[in-house]
């Protein structure tokens, strides 16, 4: 199950960075074309996970009714604290951000998942949590 819940949590991340667009330039034409994080992260190596990226876990999962984006959000933080995978944390701790969580409750969020996921876990969340909020080391 767990192995299940990583496989799943490592491709809701990569589509995670399908977020936005940016523009590319066509080289051969010169003219540009909208393409997605995803498109511009794996699209050369992997065009079907970016492509799902893009059109099942954004396209549908995110934008589902039976929860908001900010509880999805939550959701996705704590996994990705609960998993310590501190790559993907740092834009989805930006993107929670965007969608209506505080810091305040984002640093409640790692304390409370210290105690269920670990104590390094919850640590290294806050190395991340300072870097995405801009709060200098004392």
């Amino acid at each position: 199950m767990k192995a299940v819940v990583a496989g799943l949590l490592t491709v809701a991340v990569a589509a995670f960075a399908g977020l936005g667009t940016a523009r590319a330039q066509d080289k051969s034409t010169g003219a540009s074309a909208a393409q997605t994080r995803a498109q511009r992260l794996m699209g050369d190596i992997a065009p079907k996970l970016a492509e799902l990226t893009d059109g099942v876990l954004f396209g549908d999962v995110w934008e589902r009714p039976q929860l908001s984006k900010r509880d999805r959000s939550l959701v996705t933080v704590s996994a990705l604290i609960a998993l310590n995978r501190t790559d993907q944390l740092r834009s989805h701790l930006a993107l929670a951000r965007d969608n209506g969580l505080s810091e305040e409750e984002l640093v409640e969020t790692i304390t409370h998942l210290a105690f269920y996921s670990g104590w390094p876990n919850a640590v290294a969340a806050v190395a991340i949590a300072r870097e995405v909020f801009g709060k200098p080391r004392n």
